[in-house]
């Protein structure tokens, strides 16, 4: 295998691996600011609640409703405060033996997580007694991480960025009026750009750099249900299946001088990972006329994420990732202050899938609490406004992985990198919610 060859395809892996940088508010890759509403109560009750705005987590929530329909727009300002900080990075050039060297550059990195907004949208219409249709559009997985050129970061993360849209056609049956059934069909599009720097073999020499981008539609599908026990208690649950993404792209390498030059290279390339299913359980509590209780707990099966696997010519290279599963859990509450206006809180416990050797600086995730608020307007009977924000405090972790720049090869570069992450997030949130 060629040195080319090699590093294009380790670089082909890298973009994927920039895909699972962690967003802004939710463990993992996984954006959860699917609803304004639900942003309010830290998502609990979801998948137990009613309307469009709730399609996300379970597409039985458009059955069973009164009157014709409704549509649901949402949009929401993430922003991230996060320290990453170096504690011993190292390279070891060639000739081997010599003894590693610190990778040098800006060893305390702030907010490399982009601001960001997110929208998303949902609209049902009843078709009878029995059966609803509906249709959402959702950003998932969606952010920007950037690093400047000079940071002790570069050879593993420049800029990462991810835009990610799923459209869930829904169908929902309601065979007796205690029961929904609900069953989407997810068409999920990615789009991915990544760049790093790549070490040339004299720290006296300039770095090279590495820009790759991919792009792909795929898709999968999700199942649900709700039972509507009493006038005061609904269950729901829902299961959505993880999705498969391949990706067609691009990798550019240049910049690499002497014996290294033989790397660049501008070809075309293949990559591939799984998303985890979300297996979601919710209840609703009507605990006083005013008062409602909410509960959800969500599993994620992350352990399917674990490989990128990369086609490059004729080879295929295969990265480990061995995510951990997790599973989230968050409580809330709704008060009706009044017939217009209704405020709500929750609190959400999100770990990270993310394992401890093996979290990079693509992947500034730790453990999280997320704290919440909202209200909603009612200046209508068809007319709602939802207003929500949310504080999340990240648990200060570390990072450790291990990199070799020209493995395989006479020019053989580890790359050690150690660090520490540290932050918070705010969301703020507002919709309109509309009844037909």
């Amino acid at each position: 295998m060629t040195i080319k060859t090699l590093l294009g395809a380790c670089s082909a892996g890298a973009v994927l691996s920039a895909l699972v940088c962690g967003p802004a508010a939710a463990a993992g890759f996984y954006v959860q600011e699917q609803s304004v509403r639900g942003v309010g109560r830290a998502f609990s009750g979801e998948g137990a609640d009613t309307g469009s705005a709730s399609l996300w987590w379970n597409p039985a929530s458009i059955g069973g409703t009164k009157g014709a329909g409704d549509a649901y727009l949402g949009f929401h300002y993430v922003s991230v405060d996060a320290t990453v900080q170096d504690a011993g990075s190292t390279i070891q050039r060639i000739p081997a033996g010599l003894p590693p060297l610190s990778v040098g550059g800006v060893a305390t990195q702030t907010n490399p997580i982009d601001k960001g907004y997110i929208p998303n949208l949902g609209a049902s219409w009843k078709v009878n007694d029995q059966f609803a249709v509906g249709l959402s559009v959702n950003a998932p997985f969606n952010f920007t991480t950037r690093y400047p050129l000079n940071s002790f970061t570069r050879y593993q993360a420049l800029k990462s960025n991810l835009l990610n849209v799923d459209v869930q056609p829904t169908v929902a049956w309601t065979p007796v009026p205690e029961v929904s059934i609900g069953l989407g069909f997810d068409f999920s599009y990615v789009h991915a750009t990544l760049s790093n720097a790549l070490p040339n073999l004299s720290p006296l020499q300039p770095d090279g750099a590495s820009i790759l981008s991919g792009k792909a539609w795929d898709y999968g599908w999700v199942v649900g249900g709700q039972w509507r026990a009493s006038d005061t208690v609904t269950l729901g649950a829902s299961y959505r299946a993880g999705i498969t993404h391949k990706l067609d792209g691009q990798v550019t390498v240049a910049g690499l001088l002497g014996p290294a030059a033989a790397a660049n290279v501008s070809t075309s390339g293949q990559a591939s990972f799984k998303t985890p299913s979300i297996a979601t359980f919710s209840g609703r509590l009507k605990a006083t006329d005013k008062l409602t209780l909410n509960a959800q707990v969500q599993h994620f099966n992350w352990s399917a994420f674990k490989e990128i696997k990369v086609t490059f010519g004729p080879q295929t290279s295969i990265s480990p990732q061995n995510y951990d599963n997790t599973t989230s859990v968050a409580f809330g509450a709704d008060y009706a202050v009044d017939p217009r206006w209704t405020v709500r809180a929750g609190v959400q416990r999100d770990p990270t899938p993310t394992p401890d050797v093996g979290r990079t600086a693509r992947v500034p995730d730790s453990d999280r609490w997320l704290y919440a608020a909202g209200a909603t307007f009612q200046p209508t009977q068809r007319v709602a406004v939802d207003l929500a924000a949310s504080y999340i405090h990240f648990k200060d972790t570390t990072f450790t992985s291990s990199a070799t720049a020209f493995a395989g090869t006479p020019l053989n570069t580890p790359i050690n990198m150690q660090g520490t992450i540290g932050g918070h997030g705010l969301v703020l949130s507002a919709g309109l919610r509309v009844s037909l």
